[in-house]
C-alpha cells in the first residue's frame, strides 16, 4: 500500500506511517497540499499527517485541508517526539549560527534557543529535510533539528540530544483515506461545524453533546475562509458510530449552518 507523507526519509511522519500502516510504501511530498492532492487523485491509498503536538498545539493547515478535501480519518497514533541538533561531521556546537527545522518543531524547542541566543531558528519545510539540506549543502555554521534517524540516513552527527522543551512531547498523527471506512472498535469522532454569529449559537451546539453525556476531548476554532470574523469549530468527541452519536449529529445539524464528519476511528 502506498502512503503519502509530508517530509523526507527519516522524518517523524515516516515513522508514524510505518506504525499506522505496517509494510507500506512511503511516498514523500514536499508540501501538505501535495499529500492531499495525491490522495484525492488516487495515486496513493492513504496518507499520514501530523495534526497536533502536545507542546506546540495544532497543525492548523491540516485542519483546513481536512475540511476542504474529500478525505476521511481512519486511525490516529501518538508518537513520542525527541528532537536532536544534527550537523555535518566535524562541525562543533560553538560553530553554529543557524538551526533549520519545521516551524512546529522549532516551537517545541523554544527553551533551547533561549539558552543559545547566538543560534537563529530558521523555518524549513521538514525536520529530516533540514538535516538533508545541511549535510548536502556542506554548511559548517548550521544544523538541522530532527529525530535521530535523520542523522543515520544523511550521515549527520548529533551535537545535542533531546532538546525539546518537555520530555512528554508527543505528536498525534492521522491515517486518512479517500473513502469513508469505520474500523472495528471505533470510539472517537472528529467533526467540523459552522455557526451563525448569533447569541447562544455555540452554547446550543455544544448542548447536543451534554444532553447525551457525550464527552468532548478537544474543541478549537479556525477562521472561515471568505467570511471574516466567522469561524469553523473542530471537535473531537468520545463516541463511535452509535445511536447517541448519530442523534447528537442530527441535533447539531438543526442548529449549525454546516456539519462535516471528518472521521470515526479508535482512540489512541
Amino acid at each position: 500500500m502506498k502512503v503519502a507523507i509530508q517530509g523526507e526519509a527519516g522524518s517523524f511522519s515516516q515513522e508514524a506511517a510505518r506504525r499506522l500502516a505496517p509494510g507500506c510504501t512511503i511516498v514523500p511530498c514536499a508540501r501538505s497540499a501535495e499529500v492531499f492532492a495525491r490522495l484525492e487523485r488516487g495515486s496513493v491509498a492513504a496518507a499520514v499527517i501530523p495534526i497536533e503536538n502536545s507542546l506546540a498545539g495544532s497543525v492548523t493547515e491540516h485542519f483546513d485541508l481536512l475540511l476542504a478535501r474529500k478525505v476521511f480519518i481512519q486511525r490516529e497514533f501518538r508518537l513520542r517526539i525527541v528532537h536532536n541538533l544534527i550537523a555535518a561531521p566535524g562541525v562543533r556546537k560553538v560553530d553554529l549560527r543557524r538551526a533549520y527545522s519545521h516551524p512546529v518543531a522549532l516551537e517545541q524547542c523554544r527553551d533551547f534557543f533561549r539558552r543559545n541566543p547566538r543560534i537563529e531558528p530558521v523555518p524549513f519545510y521538514d525536520t529530516a529535510g533540514s538535516v538533508k539540506h545541511v549535510i548536502e549543502s556542506g554548511l559548517r555554521d548550521a544544523a538541522g533539528i530532527a529525530g535521530h534517524q535523520a542523522a543515520h540516513v544523511y550521515g549527520g552527527r548529533i551535537l545535542a540530544a533531546g532538546i525539546e522543551d518537555d520530555k512528554r512531547n508527543f505528536t498525534r498523527f492521522f491515517l486518512i483515506r479517500k473513502t469513508k471506512r469505520i474500523p472495528p472498535g471505533a470510539n472517537k469522532t472528529s467533526i467540523a461545524f459552522g455557526l451563525r454569529n448569533i447569541p447562544g449559537a455555540l452554547f446550543k451546539a455544544l448542548s447536543v453533546f451534554a444532553l447525551r453525556d457525550i464527552s468532548l476531548s478537544k474543541i478549537e476554532s479556525r477562521p472561515m475562509r471568505g467570511r471574516p470574523w466567522e469561524y469553523v469549530f473542530y471537535v473531537d468527541f468520545l463516541r463511535g458510530d452509535d445511536e447517541p452519536a448519530a442523534n447528537a449529529l442530527r441535533h447539531l445539524a438543526e442548529v449549525a449552518e454546516m456539519v462535516k464528519v471528518l472521521g470515526i476511528y479508535p482512540a489512541a
